[in-house]
């Protein structure tokens, strides 16, 4: 299968990190091939990728409609991994993991900016629910500013079954709720760790929760009771950073 990635930081990260094969870019005509663009199309070009110039319209028309920014580039599907396999990368790197976990986020400005948070703090790997929750589309992968390219994401089933996984490997599971939690300032979030954060409305499902070995929300100050999954889901992944030294 094939997809049309569109925006220019998705599409540089895509042929930064060479984990997708690619199979052509298509830039809008009279568009200034300078500086992002510029190093967009020498990437192309040093992997042989075709670079077709065409009018903008075209692109837009390639792109569906997705701000693409005057370019475009069709790469195949996203490469799931694994939760092995994130596991293995931390071993490989002598870190404790450090794992993020969705539970049934939908949204995929929130799912992009979580996971180019994940990508920015170091986490070594991320799960998503497979059902009823964003996957990683063209729309998540701009949305993270291409940050998906380089982080090593698993698409499970069951995402109760795969918790169960990591913690028979000694990952400790903490789940970010909004309330009845203890706050995270207080946590012991060092060592081998999963952050599991809940969806938009309903937070974490109950099976997921109970899986949990604690739970931790945010303090608040303000009058607005809580913040969306996105925002505490990255302020919750700078602490976990945080408590690892910010190694």
């Amino acid at each position: 299968m094939r997809e049309i990635l569109f925006g220019r930081n998705a599409v540089r990260e895509c042929l930064r990190a060479g984990r997708r094969k690619v199979y052509r870019l298509v830039i809008a005509e009279g568009v200034r091939e300078a500086d992002v663009l510029g190093e967009i199309v020498r990437l192309a070009e040093r992997a042989r990728v075709p670079v077709q110039r065409v009018p903008r319209d075209s692109v837009d028309q390639i792109a569906k409609g997705g701000g693409a920014q005057g370019i475009a580039l069709e790469a195949e599907d996203y490469p799931y991994v694994d939760p092995g396999e994130i596991l293995a990368l931390a071993q490989s790197r002598g870190e404790p993991p450090f794992v993020l976990l969705l539970d049934l986020l939908q949204d995929p400005q929130n799912v992009g900016t979580l996971l180019r948070t994940a990508e920015a703090v170091g986490v070594h790997g991320v799960v998503l629910q497979e059902r009823r929750s964003a996957e990683i589309t063209p729309a998540v992968a701009n949305a993270s500013a291409g940050a998906v390219e380089h982080l090593l994401i698993a698409r499970e089933t069951n995402l109760v079954r795969v918790m169960e996984m990591l913690k028979a490997e000694g990952v400790w599971l903490v789940g970010l709720e909004a309330t009845s939690a203890d706050r995270i300032d207080r946590a012991n979030l060092k060592g081998p760790l999963g952050l599991v954060v809940g969806s938009e409305g309903e937070g974490l499902r109950r099976l997921v929760r109970e899986r949990c070995d604690f739970l931790v929300s945010l303090p608040m100050r303000g009058k607005i009771e809580s913040l969306n999954a996105a925002t505490a889901g990255s302020i919750a992944l700078y602490r976990a950073w945080e408590a690892r030294g910010f190694a």
